[in-house]
């Protein structure tokens, strides 16, 4: 049977030393590089059965037998006088395998190290392989590789009489090469994909050399891929299958020339080694020339670059090639389809060290899960993992993870290590590389730029991405957006080790420039995403200004800045609290509350903005203090908190007092009557509004001018004045469309919508809330959406449509939940609940306006409890429960009638006259209607039509006026 595979017998010591190659590897070097799959018995002892039975047959399936031996004799088969590597020698005389047998010098430095006490054993077995006539000595790694290349070659050559046999019956060279497939190979069925429709490619009508570059980062699994899907498809490539090793990143090996490879191919394909041709051009055409018209698959493993794989191509139709390669091979010519292989999905990683660690199948869950989540859900660290875990019977899946969690990178099952993997790579980088790679280990977060990398290594711009570029092709950095790099976390703690090297003054320095870029560009977008106006000059340049800064014209493009580079912000702000450096904790917090404002969660917003101002006060900056205290006063309104956010603001009210900072008073007083209109204080959120338009109007700050206005026309129609809302609003509407406000913009729409749905005019708010919420959608501000989509959702449901009402509501629901928006949350349940009575669902609507109840009441939402007490009044009434229905108007005319709150006052008054009418008291009906009707006409309600034609039916008269 002609399996092209060698058995590779040897002693442990052997596989141990030397250091950084062994001699085993060395053989394991010369098979591959002969074009020919090596069989390495290291870890057969942890199957499970009868190892030497299975050492057995495993030599049996080979076609040559190779032995490296030195000057022990090896671990004895149990209930046998031999050692399992004279077994294997044993086994190969009896199958008839061509053997080679190669002796350790006896001069070789290392005898000494690594005979045993008593050489009887190991000398008598020695001199029976001298004695079959089939030794060679070797004193060195280097010098074994040679010698057990040129015995295989000339063995497969035909060339030594032992090997007749082989060579008669192997005249077409060498069919088959692959690596033994990994029994426990675990997922990637995209990737196996897309690498089986190059079969189609290959062997279709018109086939061409099909070509897929298996690229990731180093322990990916990109070989076992490639092996695997080769053994998949070895059936459709029946004239051969052979794989090679290139050595890019074999530590203590240079890569493979590409004339090495050549000759191993041609080996392979029966060219005898003396007629070789001596240029690459002449091994290239001559390979080309011996695959021609052959269906076969070519495994091209550890690739260097494009320019070691070209020449290996073979030129015909009906062949796959698959080349393996941490670097990007972007120069291959022909039909060339990337497969890029990722780190596992967690649940596949997870199913991957139970399938190699057995005995952890009745381990915990979470264990298992987390070992998955410590390794990276990188194969080559599961792997290692599990067969830490097999070589130590005693440990548990806790110990595992302790050990993993402190010494992962270094942990060894027994030579091969995470770390050495990235070693290769990192030895392989120039210089400059390596220092920048080291650069990128001290970024707190987990995305870089070439804005923010040159920053941190203190070089040009251009420099920066051309550096990046160069570890992305390495395979050290993964591309996670536009020119935006991202690194494994194991890869990340690599580069974090390597940086210790660097003088700890350089570290610094460097970690300075990158929290400098970042506070400065990040207060740059501050400026121009803030909905108030700075209360202190814009930030000067740090005392190094850095390198280079992107172009942020405008509010979208620091919007998507500020998006993008969100983590990275929340990591360096993590990093100055952690470490103590109090002026870029204010610093940094104040140049991010926009966005933290805008997108949430507001809860750890919160926590951020209380550490700001601690810091402040530590600091004794009680400018910094005021402003943190701003940010987090309407932070807590937002996340309803009116409580916490009034005392907040008060403070800082106070401070800017104290300091004569008029702006910040003016905001202060804003933020504060915004807080006094959400807690039903419409005549204090009037006053300190009038207070804080009349600062903006002295001081010329139209934003703020129209901010004011534009709470005023809240208040105004909250309490009923609806022509006095509208005419604020319109007047706010022209103060941001002259700044180009557009947030503002969409803000005063919001408002004209709700306006105009009070009075009736359904179509006209429609339009305004579809304009708004286009504004807010453009803009991706997602409060803003949320509020559109709670105006929309009741407009539909005052013109009937129930369907499009409840999904409106239910999107606002969403972004609420999402940000953290309690009181939003609060007035979508209340429509919510609305739009479920009027359908029938009468438990839904209750539970509904119950769950809004609870939040408006817990969080001072005094306006929201009306309103949610009257739509639970209209529930209960409908439901046939009078006396529950007419005791929740009544609370909510009490509470309408505290806040001055009109529309809420009519709507209870209206609710209790319905009661009454049910009842059968008509003329309390009646005395409650009337009060109803003349709010609603004195506001200009759209409730008032349908509430005079009630009374005109009670009365049985004509119209009522």
């Amino acid at each position: 049977m002609l399996t092209g595979q060698v058995f590779i017998s040897h002693t442990s010591d052997m596989a141990q030393f030397p250091e950084g190659r062994s001699f085993v590897q060395a053989a394991l070097d010369a098979v591959s590089r002969a074009g020919m799959a090596p069989v390495d018995m290291r870890y057969f002892a942890a199957r499970d059965g009868r190892p030497a039975g299975y050492c057995r047959a495993r030599v049996r399936e080979c076609e040559i037998y190779v032995a490296v031996i030195g000057f022990r004799y090896g671990s004895m088969v149990p209930g046998e006088a031999v050692s399992y590597t004279e077994l294997e020698f044993d086994e190969a005389r009896a199958a008839g395998l061509p053997r080679l047998a190669f002796l350790l010098d006896g001069t070789a430095d290392l005898q000494g190290v690594l005979a045993d006490p008593d050489r009887g054993a190991v000398e008598g077995f020695r001199q029976r392989l001298r004695d079959a006539g089939v030794v060679r000595g070797f004193a060195s790694d280097a010098g074994l590789e040679l010698e057990v290349f040129h015995a295989l070659t000339e063995v497969a050559g035909g060339a030594r009489p032992a090997a007749a046999g082989l060579a008669a019956a192997s005249g077409r060279g060498v069919r088959y090469s692959l690596p033994q497939d990994t029994a426990a190979f675990t997922g990637r069925a995209g990737e196996l994909d897309l690498i089986t429709t190059a079969v189609t490619d290959a062997v279709g009508p018109g086939g061409v050399v099909a070509i897929r570059a298996i690229g990731g980062m180093p322990g990916v699994g990109k070989t076992a891929l490639a092996v695997h899907a080769a053994h998949g498809l070895r059936r459709r490539f029946p004239d051969r299958q052979l794989f090679i090793d290139l050595h890019a990143h074999t530590p203590g090996q240079d890569p493979a020339a590409p004339e090495a490879a050549l000759a191993g191919l041609l080996g392979a394909v029966g060219v005898d080694a003396r007629y070789l041709p001596e240029d690459l051009a002449g091994r290239s055409g001559l390979w080309r020339d011996k695959m021609a018209g052959q269906r076969a698959l070519l495994v091209l493993d550890n690739a260097a670059s494009s320019t070691q794989v070209a020449p290996l191509l073979p030129g015909g139709e009906g062949c796959l090639v698959l080349v393996t390669s941490r670097r990007h091979l972007g120069d291959l010519l022909g039909a060339v389809v990337p497969v890029q292989v990722d780190a596992l999905p967690p649940d596949q990683a997870q199913e991957m060290f139970l399938r190699l660690a057995r005995r952890a199948d009745t381990g915990p869950a979470a264990a298992v899960q987390e070992l998955a989540r410590l390794a990276g859900y990188l194969p080559l660290a599961i792997s290692l993992l599990a067969r830490v875990y097999a070589r130590h019977p005693s440990w548990t899946l806790a110990d595992l993870t302790a050990e993993t969690g402190v010494s992962l990178l270094t942990l060894a099952a027994e030579q091969n290590s995470v770390a050495a993997s990235f070693e290769v790579s990192y030895r392989y980088l120039a210089p400059a590389q390596q220092q920048f790679f080291r650069r990128m280990g001290l970024h707190p977060g987990t995305t870089i730029d070439a804005y923010a990398a040159a920053a941190l290594a203190g070089i040009p711009l251009q420099e920066a991405r051309g550096l990046l570029d160069a570890l992305h092709g390495e395979g050290l950095l993964t591309e996670v957006g536009y020119r935006r790099y991202g690194m494994h976390d194991l890869i990340r703690r690599y580069a974090q080790d390597s940086a210790t090297a660097d003088p700890a003054a350089d570290r610094d320095q460097a970690l300075e420039r990158l929290l400098d870029y970042y506070q400065h560009t990040a207060a740059i977008t501050e400026a121009l995403l803030a909905r108030q106006s700075r209360t202190r000059p814009a930030p000067a340049a740090p005392a190094a200004p850095p390198i280079a800064l992107p172009d942020l014209p405008d509010r979208e493009r620091a919007l998507a800045w500020a998006r993008a580079e969100r983590a990275n912000l929340l990591a360096c702000l993590n990093h100055v609290t952690r470490v103590g450096q109090h002026a870029r904790v204010a610093a940094i917090t104040a140049a991010i509350a926009a966005i933290l404002r805008q997108d949430g969660p507001w809860a750890d917003t919160i926590t951020r903005h209380a550490t700001a101002v601690q810091a402040a006060r530590h600091l004794g900056d009680r400018l910094s203090e005021a402003d943190a205290l701003t940010n987090l006063g309407v932070v807590q309104y937002l996340s309803g908190d009116s409580p916490g956010a009034a005392e907040a603001l008060e403070a800082a009210l106070g401070t800017y007092r104290d300091i004569g900072n008029r702006l910040g008073q003016a905001n202060a007083l804003s933020n504060l009557g915004a807080v006094r209109q959400g807690t039903g204080d419409y005549r204090g959120a009037a006053e300190t509004q009038q207070a804080a338009l009349g600062i903006y109007r002295d001081l010329g700050d139209r934003l703020g001018q129209g901010n004011a206005i534009h709470y005023l026309g809240v208040v105004r129609r909250q309490t009923g004045d609806y022509p006095g809302a509208a005419e604020a609003q319109e007047a706010a509407l022209g103060i941001y469309r002259e700044r180009g406000d557009r947030l503002g913009e969409g803000n005063a729409f919001n408002e004209l919508g709700a306006v105009r749905r009070l009075t009736g005019d359904y179509p006209g708010a429609a339009e305004a809330q579809e304009a708004a919420l286009g504004t807010y959608r453009d803009i991706g501000n997602r409060l803003g959406e949320g509020n559109a989509f709670n105006e929309l959702g009741a407009v539909r449901q005052l013109t009937g449509d129930y369907r499009g009402a409840a999904e409106a509501l239910e999107a606002a629901l969403g972004i609420y939940r999402d940000i953290g928006d309690r009181l939003g949350q609060a007035n979508a349940l209340t429509y919510l609940g609305a739009v479920r009575r009027l359908t029938g669902d009468y438990p839904g609507a209750a539970e509904a306006l119950e769950a809004a109840l609870a939040i408006f009441r817990g969080h001072g939402g005094r306006g929201g409890e009306a309103e949610a007490l009257n739509e639970l009044g209209i529930l209960h009434r409908v439901r046939g429960d009078l006396d529950r229905a007419g005791a929740c108007h009544r609370q909510a005319l009490d509470l309408a009638r505290e806040i001055d709150s009109s529309w809420d006052e009519a709507c209870a008054l209206a609710g209790l006259g319905r009661c009454a009418l049910a009842s059968g008291r008509t003329a309390d009906a009646a005395a409650s209607l009337r009060q109803a009707l003349e709010i609603f006409q004195r506001t200009g309600a759209a409730e008032a039509p349908g509430v005079a034609a009630e009374l005109d039916a009670l009365a049985g008269t004509g119209p009522t006026e």
